[in-house]
C-alpha cells in the first residue's frame, strides 16, 4: 500500500478511538460514575419479604400479590376443568386429502382447459354436420328407429 493510504487509514482509527473514548465518558457520566462495576437489575421480591431492611422498598405491595395468586388459581382451576368439547368446530379438524393444495393451484389452469374443451367439442361436431347432410342424417335415423318399432 502506498505511504497516503496508510495514513488515511491510520487517521480514522485514531478518530474513531477518540469517538469510542468520548461516548464511554459520557456513558459514566450518566451512570453512578464507576465503569468497571455494572448495574444489574434491581431484584424484584414476590413471594418472600427481604430480612435485610435496604431490601424492604423492592417488595411487591400486597395488592399486586393478591393479584397474581388470584391469576394463578384461576389458570389451575381452567387446567383442571380441560378442554369443553361442544365448543369445538369438527369441521376445521378433518383431515383433508394428500393432493387438495395441487388441486387448488392447479384449478384455474383446469378452467380454461374445460373451455377451451367445450369449443373444440362443438367446433367438431359443426364440421361432421357440414360434412353429412343434416337432413339425410336426421332421415335415416327416424327411418331405423321406425323399423325397429314395426318389427318389435
Amino acid at each position: 500500500m502506498s505511504e497516503e493510504k496508510v495514513g488515511a487509514l491510520e487517521a480514522a482509527a485514531l478518530q474513531r478511538k477518540e469517538r469510542l473514548a468520548a461516548l464511554r465518558a459520557a456513558k459514566e457520566k450518566k451512570g453512578d460514575g464507576s465503569s468497571e462495576t455494572k448495574s444489574l437489575p434491581a431484584p424484584l421480591f414476590r413471594s418472600y419479604k427481604p430480612a435485610d431492611e435496604s431490601l424492604k422498598d423492592l417488595v411487591l405491595p400486597d395488592a399486586e400479590i393478591e393479584e397474581v395468586a388470584d391469576k394463578v388459581k384461576e389458570e389451575l382451576d381452567n387446567e383442571n376443568k380441560g378442554v369443553e368439547l361442544d365448543k369445538l368446530d369438527f369441521s376445521n379438524l378433518a383431515p383433508r386429502k394428500v393432493d387438495w393444495d395441487l388441486k387448488r393451484d392447479i384449478a384455474p389452469k383446469l378452467d380454461k382447459l374445460e373451455k377451451r374443451t367445450q369449443k373444440a367439442i362443438a367446433e367438431l361436431i359443426r364440421e361432421r354436420l357440414k360434412k353429412e347432410d343434416l337432413a339425410n342424417a336426421v332421415s335415416a335415423g327416424a327411418s331405423i328407429a321406425m323399423n325397429e318399432q314395426e318389427e318389435d
